[in-house]
Formats: structure tokens, C-alpha cells, sequence
């Protein structure tokens, strides 16, 4: 998917951001695109997935908006957490964090161990990584600390783990380290249909704050950031007729408008089979799933998510492919004229993830798909950083007055 929103630049002047970050398992960037647009510098991205590595480094690469990090971010090949050494793999920022400190140590640590969709075995999991992100706390000494994960984290049998991951970001796992602890300020739920996108997506997110930044003040958890709730229908409105148009003339004119008044439901009837039938449709979707390499291909999710696209308009059981390759492939009736109604691009996915148009994914359809399935909503993430960024922001007022 290539777009033209933001241009290529070749010289360029890197405006120097007010706040820093570095972010672990970072994925194709949803985190990091929210965390940017809040306002901090991303001084390392660390991925295991290589399409999501050459995702961050395409975008990086081309987004006008991220020519300080083209500068000044070490952007690793792909690198699991666990071999992560700040001392060796921070070249480009090494510096930076040595004169100015790091800001923001940020991460959405795998959910598998936490999901209700699997056997939440918790700690006992392999591919927990909450440990990881405390022992990079220690190593790093963030001013402030951001960790997402699914809501499942939050269940009961989860929470004498939960008092543990605070009690060692609390002071007395640093004390012997001759430095502050940190203050849990706030660990619960997001709904990202509260900040505009158009999913039911509750995220579990962990704000802790070094004590002797937070000292005499208040962390002010984000609050709903939309006076209404989008839909699917608008947010997906461009892109749709998009791909219908090239069709509304030719030898699929007739099915192709046909298709496409039933995804707008121009007669109605979908709406009135939701009221016949007593149905609880919003409008938003229900949760994207980015799945696992282990399953199948792609598609959006178990059998009552599928019910639930399809009466939004939308096609479960796969992803479509894009508007140039349906054409070449001519996968056209699989696509767009479905019974059930057109299948999602994968840049339609990413758009009801809260992603900007111009951001685009490396590898396969599949690939793709996997990194926007498994991505935490930028608009969400924003919101988080900027809350984050005022304590930051207090903080230096505060000192540089008693200077």
C-alpha cells in the first residue's frame, strides 16, 4: 500500500522533540505512531517480527514527520526483547540518553499469556515479558514507564501478579540501585471506541511515574476523548467507495452497484432485520484479532465476531486483497460481491485500528494483516502519552523554578 499524504524528503530538519522514548515489542508501530504524535522522539524501536521490522523501517524511512528519528533512532533488526542490551544496541541514541536521560520506557508486552482466548498461564508462560520490561526499567531509569496488554490481565487469578509487577517498580526494587522507585499511578482498562476508533478494544494499560519526578504532583488518567462513538460505515465510507468506483461501469456494473447499495443499506433492510431481530449492533466493530503464524491464514475472528461483521455490512472470512491486486487477480466476486458483503483490505483493517492512511505494512496480505490485528490503536496510545507528558512537562516547570 503506497500513499502519497506525507512525501519522501531528502534534506530535512529534524525538529528536536521535547520528550524521549524507547519502546519494546513495538509491532508495526501503533504504539509508536500514537506515542509520536503526543510528542516524544522515539530513541529505539526493538521488534521480533521482521514484517513488522521492515514495516518500522519503511515508514520511518518515508514519513516526512519522523525525520529526527531517521536521525537520531536505533531502529534494530529483528531482536528478541530478552537479547535486548541497551549498553550495546544503542548507537545512534546512546548519547542522547546519556546527557539528557530517557523520558519514556513504553511496551505492549505479549498478550498470549494473559488472553482469554488461551490458556492464560500467566507467568508460568514463556513468552511473558513483564519481567523484561522491569529489568530494562532498572537498567534504563525512565522518568516514566507505559505497559499495555490485553484486558485479561485484569482478572482475578491474575492479581496477586499484578501486586507483584507494582511492588518491583515500587522504590524498594531500585533503593539498593542508589535510585527512586516509581509510583503505579494508575492500571486499568481503555476502551478505544472512547477515543474515536471504531472497534470494541479494551486495553490493559500500566502508567507508573519515578517518584522524584511525580513528587507533589497529580497523574490524571486520559479521559474520553470522542463526544460520540464512530462507526465502521464512516470511518470505511472513502475507502469503500474507493473500491467499488473502477467496477460501477463495465461487465460488473449492475452487481457491483447492486454491492455497493447494500453495504451503504440504501433500502433499509439490514436495518430493519437488526430491529426485527432484536439485535444489539452499535455500528463499531467488534475486536480486530491479528491471530498467530501457528493458524490459518487471516481472517476477523471466531464465529459470533464474524455474525457481528456481517451486520455492519462486512464479510468475516477472509481479507481482500487491494484495490490493484483484486483487479490483476480478478478476485472480485470473492472480494467485493460476497453475500455477506465486501471483505476488508488490509488498509481498511488498519484505518478501524486507528492507523493514518499514509502509514504501510511490509510482507504478504497475511503478514500484514497479523501486524494490524495484533496492534494497539494509535488514538488510544496517544491519548495515554499525552497524560503522560504533562506530569513530564509539570515536572521540569517545577525544577527549573527552584533553579
Amino acid at each position: 500500500m503506497t500513499h502519497m499524504d506525507e512525501a519522501v524528503v531528502i534534506a530535512e530538519d529534524a525538529q528536536e522533540p521535547e520528550f524521549t522514548s524507547i519502546e519494546i515489542c513495538a509491532g508495526a508501530g501503533g504504539q509508536a505512531i500514537g506515542l509520536h504524535q503526543a510528542g516524544f522522539g522515539h530513541l529505539a524501536l526493538v521488534e521480533f517480527d521482521p514484517y513488522a521490522v521492515a514495516t518500522l523501517r519503511k515508514n520511518v524511512a518515508e514519513r516526512k514527520s519522523w525525520a529526527w528519528e531517521r536521525q537520531n533512532c536505533d531502529l534494530l533488526p529483528p531482536t528478541d526483547v530478552r537479547d535486548f542490551t541497551p549498553a550495546k544496541h544503542l548507537v545512534k541514541s546512546g548519547r542522547l540518553i546519556k546527557d539528557r536521560g530517557l523520558d519514556l520506557l513504553a511496551g505492549g508486552v505479549p498478550c498470549p499469556p494473559f488472553s482469554r482466548a488461551g490458556k492464560q498461564l500467566g507467568r508460568d508462560d514463556e513468552r511473558d515479558l513483564f519481567p523484561r520490561m522491569l529489568q530494562l526499567v532498572g537498567e534504563l531509569n525512565p522518568r516514566a514507564v507505559m505497559i499495555e496488554n490485553v484486558r485479561g490481565i485484569m482478572d482475578r487469578k491474575f492479581a496477586d501478579y499484578r501486586s507483584w509487577i507494582v511492588s518491583q517498580l515500587e522504590r524498594r526494587k531500585y533503593e539498593g540501585m542508589g535510585r527512586p522507585g516509581y509510583t503505579v499511578c494508575k492500571w486499568d482498562l481503555l476502551e478505544a471506541s472512547d477515543f474515536g476508533v471504531p472497534q470494541l478494544r479494551p486495553r490493559a494499560v500500566l502508567v507508573a511515574i519515578r517518584n522524584d519526578v511525580l513528587d507533589g504532583l497529580n497523574y490524571q488518567w486520559p479521559e474520553v476523548g470522542v463526544e460520540r462513538t464512530v462507526s465502521v460505515a464512516e470511518r470505511l465510507g472513502p475507502s469503500m467507495f474507493e473500491r467499488f468506483k473502477p467496477y460501477f461501469e463495465g461487465e460488473y456494473a449492475a452487481q457491483a452497484k447492486a454491492c455497493y447499495s447494500r453495504w451503504l443499506d440504501e433500502d433499509g433492510s439490514r436495518a430493519t432485520q437488526i430491529k426485527d431481530l432484536k439485535l444489539q449492533v452499535t455500528g463499531i466493530a467488534p475486536t480486530l484479532v491479528g491471530g498467530s503464524k501457528k493458524h490459518g491464514g487471516a481472517d476477523l475472528g471466531p464465529t459470533r465476531a464474524k455474525a457481528a461483521w456481517k451486520w455492519l455490512g462486512i464479510s468475516a472470512m477472509g481479507v481482500a486483497n487491494d484495490i490493484d491486486t483484486c483487479r490483476e487477480r480478478r478476485s472480485e466476486t470473492r472480494d467485493l460481491f460476497g453475500p455477506d458483503g465486501p471483505m476488508l483490505t488490509v488498509r481498511q483493517a488498519a484505518l478501524i485500528q486507528g492507523f493514518p492512511s499514509e502509514w504501510d505494512f511490509a510482507g504478504g496480505k497475511t503478514a500484514q494483516y497479523r501486524q494490524v490485528g495484533n496492534a494497539f490503536p494509535p488514538p488510544v496510545a496517544k491519548a495515554v502519552g499525552e497524560s503522560i507528558i504533562k506530569v513530564l512537562r509539570a515536572a521540569r516547570e517545577r525544577d527549573e523554578r527552584v533553579i
